[in-house]
């Protein structure tokens, strides 16, 4: 079989073509690709089919584990796919470290350090019981992203763009810093005893649910991560789409409730409003996969994530 690997705009990016054996899959067009280019490695190529002039229709994107025969359309001697460079890879468990490992080690920072004489105060720091629970609330929550990442898990896409490292990072390192420096500032005013204890606890409740919730979604996929998409359920999943955007929303309620800032709560909006827009975007997913049609199982009437009642 030979296979023509052209760019959107009719280019040739391997000269020649590739010669493949028949029964030849996507993957060894993809290592085949990356021997004759050198630079696009696999992770780094989506290839797609051609579309006919004028159409407005999605292009097909191949999967690595499919034999080319799939795509031939009755012309099993030759095929052309369209090439289009995703530019410079990681894993995401290294897009998940890097973004996780910044507020864990920040934070710390305006708790244990003298760092408020740097920005003009001189006096004596008094730290609240509320600030020390905090810093362990704080260190906990993201001490479990991280162990999330490496041990529960499981990847559709083996890859992430490398730019998403310095926005994800940008992201979390400065609202980590931005949420620090007003907890733990010596003019912080502390809430409660018994608001602080009804936050943190909460909060952990909210915690250890996610991490379940995290869980269930692990069991969903097959261990190579490629198991396509299925319907959640247990839990609260029984009830909302998104369980784990939910607790992940109320963990964050709960921290708030007990710390009282104005950053944290600046994040809170922020974040539930990201993962608001991510839960719409899996729900509208699932219930187009699973419209009860053609044998397909119907998706279940739930609410979309809590907070809000979507």
């Amino acid at each position: 079989m030979r296979v023509s690997v052209v760019s959107r705009s009719g280019r040739e990016v391997v000269k020649g073509g590739i010669e493949l054996h028949d029964s030849a899959t996507v993957g060894d067009l993809q290592e085949a690709i990356h021997k004759r280019t050198k630079k696009f490695y696999p992770s780094r190529q989506r290839l797609t089919l051609p579309l006919n002039p004028g159409s407005k229709e999605k292009p097909v994107v191949l999967s690595y584990k499919k034999c080319l025969q799939d795509y031939c359309d009755g012309n099993s001697g030759s095929l052309t796919v369209v090439f289009k460079d995703l530019g410079p890879q990681v894993s995401y468990r290294t897009l998940f470290f890097w973004e996780y490992l910044g507020p864990l080690v920040l934070y710390p920072v305006f708790y244990f350090f003298d760092v408020y004489k740097y920005f003009g105060y001189e006096g004596q720091r008094i730290i609240h019981p509320v600030q020390t629970y905090a810093l362990y609330y704080w260190c906990f929550h993201y001490f479990k992203r991280i162990m999330e990442t490496f041990f529960v898990h499981r990847f559709s896409h083996a890859t992430s763009p490398l730019s998403n490292v310095f926005r994800n990072c940008a992201y979390y390192w400065t609202f980590g810093c931005y949420i620090a420096y007003y907890v733990n500032h010596p003019f912080y005013t502390p809430v409660s005893d018994l608001q602080m204890k009804i936050g943190f606890a909460f909060g952990i409740l909210c915690q250890v649910s996610n991490l379940y919730c995290h869980i269930l979604l692990r069991n969903l996929r097959s261990p190579g991560g490629n198991g396509g998409y299925q319907i959640p359920r247990g839990f609260l999943f029984n009830i909302v789409t998104c369980a784990n955007y939910t607790t992940e929303i109320y963990q964050w309620l709960g921290y708030n409730i007990a710390t009282q800032s104005v950053a944290g709560y600046v994040f809170l909006v922020v974040a539930a409003f990201i993962m608001t827009n991510w839960a719409l975007t899996k729900h509208r997913r699932l219930r187009k996969l699973f419209d009860g049609k053609e044998g397909r199982p119907k998706y279940p009437r739930r609410w979309v994530i809590l907070p809000p009642f979507l």
